[in-house]
């Protein structure tokens, strides 16, 4: 599904280069949902917008052989001067989706009335992340990657954000960023812990867990 060849991420600080992943052969394979674990710091959002190709290694190759999504709730690529739903529309219509019944959807979803007709620039950061959830669950996917984004919203959105994860886990994959373990627990069969460059690549998710906690003390 998503192939990493040899891939070397890394950034120049004060303090000298960081690296993010230092050559790093690794594949995230279809029907197989994966959390991605790390102590802050450790890479894990640079390493999601790579598997969603809005970021760039410095060496190597990321191919993929399923449809994935953006990182979920990731809003970079909406025009701040286009109103919600020309935005919505714009990119349905990119990813083959009929924009009549995108735009339906997110109205639902998203719950920001009027300020759907409204330019992005003037959204809220709550507002902004509820329209870019919608969108994101608007057009089908073969992968999901959420980083962290289920935490958006107060707690009767957020369950609406699990109900609409739930109805798509019968056909999608998802490759999560999460502190919680518990959520990683219940959307995850595999896990990979991301420390010091390398990824460790766990079948037991309960095992990441337990090194993920280390690198925590």
């Amino acid at each position: 599904m998503i192939r990493l060849h040899n891939v070397f991420k890394f950034f120049r600080t004060k303090g000298g280069a960081k690296i993010i992943l230092d050559h790093v052969s690794m594949d995230f394979r279809a029907g197989i949902s994966y959390g991605i674990l790390g102590i802050n710091g450790a890479g894990k959002s640079t390493t999601m917008r790579m598997l969603a190709g809005t970021d760039l290694p410095n060496a190597g190759a990321i191919t993929r052989s399923a449809r994935v999504s953006w990182p979920l709730g990731f809003s970079g690529g909406l025009h701040p001067a286009m109103t919600g739903r020309e935005n919505v529309q714009f990119v349905a219509r990119i990813y083959g989706q009929n924009p009549a019944r995108a735009i339906e959807f997110v109205e639902d979803f998203a719950e920001i009335g009027s300020y759907m007709d409204e330019p992005y620039f003037k959204y809220s950061s709550g507002m902004a992340q509820r329209l870019a959830f919608g969108l994101s669950m608007a057009i089908d996917f073969e992968c999901y990657l959420i980083d962290e984004v289920t935490a958006v919203g107060d707690s009767r959105f957020q369950q609406r954000c699990h109900d609409e994860f739930a109805k798509r886990r019968d056909h999608a994959d998802v490759i999560m960023i999460s502190h919680s373990m518990e959520t990683i627990r219940t959307y995850c069969s595999r896990a990979v812990v991301l420390a010091h460059g390398v990824m460790h690549e766990f079948s037991d998710v309960d095992d990441a867990v337990e090194l993920y906690n280390k690198l925590n003390q």
